[in-house]
């Protein structure tokens, strides 16, 4: 059984520890990761939802950080929904929100791959209700540390996010052992200044992969968003080789957007 450690404030971030049995490492160790933040409930939810489903089934993911997940009394929890529908997933949800509330709004790391550790913290400042979400899996025998967050959504909130992001780097380098994959709903481009710590030590996976699609936004303007690509996967340099990257779940079905966002995909070679 995964260990799961709580972090509710900056100062309480513990290393985290390997509590199951690894098999012997796997020089050729490959996972294929998504970020998708799926809108919680907004729009037509019931015909949303089995569209996001079909798109992650296609995308045949070993870990899914999702953002802007929902429950409430009269509904399920939806990340937890979407890893039943997919079968064979476990679910890490972190929120602000405690949980006794019926209403618990947050990020989500699902993973296919065997979990060894689950940490969370939630980042500064506190009012602005932001998290991060860490899961360690086994990727064939080599742990690999994946952290998620979404940080602070108003376009002159740099600061803010400047402030976030050091609090995420400060969490995942604490467990520098295992390489880490950072990503989720970033709320601003991968060249925003605020982010200068994270491309000192990470590549833009899309970016590296296929630049063309990074020149795309992952907003749907249909819903009124600016047009930016503000969803990243960042890899740790040096400790993973992209074999690709793209954009999914990036079209309209009969008039329905699965979401306000569009997904992230990246396939990688632990190193």
């Amino acid at each position: 059984m995964p260990t799961r450690r709580r972090l509710l404030a900056f100062a309480a971030v513990l290393p985290l520890v390997a509590c199951a049995a690894v098999p012997a490492p796997d020089s050729g160790a490959e996972l294929t990761v998504v970020t998708f933040n799926i809108w919680h409930d907004m729009g037509d939810w019931p015909a949303r939802r089995p569209l996001i489903i079909a798109a992650l089934r296609d995308m045949d993911a070993d870990v899914i950080a999702l953002q802007e997940v929902l429950q409430d009394t009269h509904l399920p929890n939806q990340a937890e929904d979407i890893a039943r529908a997919l079968g064979g997933y476990s679910v890490h949800f972190v929120s602000v929100d405690p949980p006794e509330q019926a209403r618990r709004y947050g990020n989500a790391v699902l993973s296919r791959l065997p979990v060894l550790e689950t940490g969370e913290l939630r980042l500064r400042p506190l009012e602005d209700s932001r998290t991060l979400a860490m899961v360690r899996v086994s990727v064939n025998g080599r742990p690999v540390q994946i952290a998620v967050t979404h940080l602070h959504h108003t376009p002159e909130g740099g600061a803010l996010r400047e402030r976030q992001i050091n609090d995420v780097l400060a969490a995942v380098e604490a467990q520098e052992d295992a390489p880490t994959i950072l990503l989720g709903d970033f709320n601003a481009p991968a060249d925003a200044p605020e982010f200068a710590p994270v491309l000192s030590g990470y590549t833009d996976a899309l970016e590296a992969a296929d630049p063309a699609a990074a020149a795309r936004s992952t907003l749907v303007t249909d819903h009124g968003h600016r047009s930016a690509r503000i969803d990243h996967i960042f890899v740790q340099d040096g400790r993973f080789e992209i074999l690709s990257a793209g954009l999914a779940a990036d079209r309209a079905v009969a008039g329905v957007w699965p979401s306000d966002h569009v997904a992230v995909v990246a396939r990688l070679r632990v190193r």
